[in-house]
């Protein structure tokens, strides 16, 4: 059983979602907005679940074709290849380069699955108002906003072989469609972590105890 020590929330405590300042809003008092920035004062990220769904089922959508169109270019006097992220981590596989194949391939094909699928575990425990393991899944929520910046291993890598390839008709190497449904799956899957409150996950506990 999780011992549990009353909640800043139950003393009329609250912490501004813009600048930080905890200051007090009981249901008796007028206080409404943030005394240092003005911002509007919740208890909880207002929508904060819908906002969440909403972006990450965007993600899931842009996952597939990030992970089936060409992301990168490359061509030369002598060859043209297009490159999904997977085609590119079986050419570095087989080349030999073995260690950024596989960092690739956690980077940019394993994270953002697993950052997808820990989302949506979240979301549901805490539409379902679960019980289950609640210092794990705070621990899940802060080790999915830490590894997400990870996952634009690819972008920098198309970037920055776009930007050193300066060789005209000789080469050429440039992103494909694939890179912008990448980068806005990566992107997406931030933002939704960042709306998600994970203050939500000690609610059921907190009404648990004052009833």
């Amino acid at each position: 059983m999780t011992e549990l020590t009353p909640n800043a929330a139950g003393q009329g405590l609250c912490s501004c979602h813009v600048c930080n300042l905890v200051s007090r809003r009981g249901p008796e008092s007028a206080q409404a907005h943030c005394p240092r920035c003005g911002a509007s004062l919740h208890f909880r990220k207002p929508g904060s679940v819908a906002r969440c769904w909403a972006l990450l089922l965007a993600a899931y959508i842009l996952y597939i074709p990030a992970n089936l169109l060409t992301i990168m270019e490359t061509g030369s006097l002598f060859s043209y290849r297009r490159d999904t992220i997977m085609s590119g981590v079986i050419q570095l596989w087989n080349t030999g380069s073995y260690a950024i194949a596989v960092v690739v391939f956690i980077a940019s094909v394993t994270i953002p699955l697993l950052k997808l699928i820990s989302l949506t575990m979240l979301l549901v425990s805490v539409q379902r108002r679960s019980k289950w393991r609640p210092r794990q899944r705070t621990q899940l929520y802060r080790m999915v906003e830490f590894v997400g910046r990870w996952s634009m291993l690819d972008i920098y890598v198309v970037t920055l072989l776009a930007a050193l390839v300066r060789l005209g008709n000789i080469a050429t190497v440039k992103a494909g469609p694939g890179a912008l449904a990448f980068g806005a799956v990566v992107v997406l899957t931030m933002f939704a972590s960042m709306q998600f409150d994970p203050r939500l996950i000690w609610d059921p506990f907190q009404k648990e105890r004052n009833s």
